[in-house]
């Protein structure tokens, strides 16, 4: 029986994609001038911003600028653009009544995570966050997975990761979790299904459902 999630945020809970395609597009035009690539957005989406510029350019102080770009145009924009997925929040609440550990694991900031719930209307439902600054290694490997079990007490065979993103599948599942993916994110089901997730949810509601789904 699962009595800890594990979710990742922007895609799973919140409706933050277009901001953060617009935060991406954004820093590539002021650095490069170029337009944004959807392959390429979506092949760093759900990894550590550092990670994501350092694509385009082995200048770290490049990077850095890029990253301070994209958080401030992300910054003066998030609040009006970040919203709940329509039943998340009920869903959520909904496991937590039933005593399931709950924490985030999630490629931004913490600050930015916490700021994220704050608006989307999720308060402080979840136990713990780990955002990118709490470890030193990030998504897709199991690191922030297993903070987030320590911090909260709990093994992995009680826990599922849940989350959009192949990243997201692959960190849960090397830190030996079961994973759910969820179909309402901005990846394709056919390259979730490459990471092999035991559970999936269709709609956020579906969330409330995890402590009696099966494998499968």
């Amino acid at each position: 029986m699962i009595q800890t999630a594990l979710f990742d945020l922007d895609g799973t809970l919140i409706d933050s994609i277009e901001l953060i395609r617009l935060s991406y597009e954004h820093t590539l035009r002021v650095h490069f001038d170029r337009e944004l690539a959807q392959e390429d957005w979506l092949t760093g989406l759900g990894r550590p911003l550092r990670w994501q510029f350092a694509q385009y350019t082995r200048d770290p102080s490049e990077v850095e600028a890029m990253i301070a770009t994209y958080r401030a145009y992300n910054l003066a924009h998030h609040d009006a653009m970040v919203t709940a997925f329509p039943g998340a929040v009920e869903a959520v609440r909904s496991l937590k009544e039933r005593g399931v550990a709950l924490a985030i694991v999630t490629s931004k900031l913490n600050a930015g995570a916490r700021r994220g719930l704050a608006c989307a209307g999720f308060g402080d439902l979840f136990d713990v966050i780990v955002g990118a600054d709490d470890v030193d290694v990030h998504k897709p490997d199991p690191a922030p997975v297993r903070a987030a079990l320590a911090r909260l007490g709990r093994e992995p065979g009680t826990a599922v990761m849940v989350g959009d993103s192949p990243h997201d599948l692959a960190s849960g599942r090397a830190a030996g979790t079961r994973t759910a993916a969820v179909a309402w994110g901005p990846f394709e089901r056919a390259e979730l299904e490459l990471a092999s997730p035991d559970h999936w949810l269709d709609v956020p509601a579906a969330i409330a459902d995890l402590l009696d789904a099966r494998a499968g």
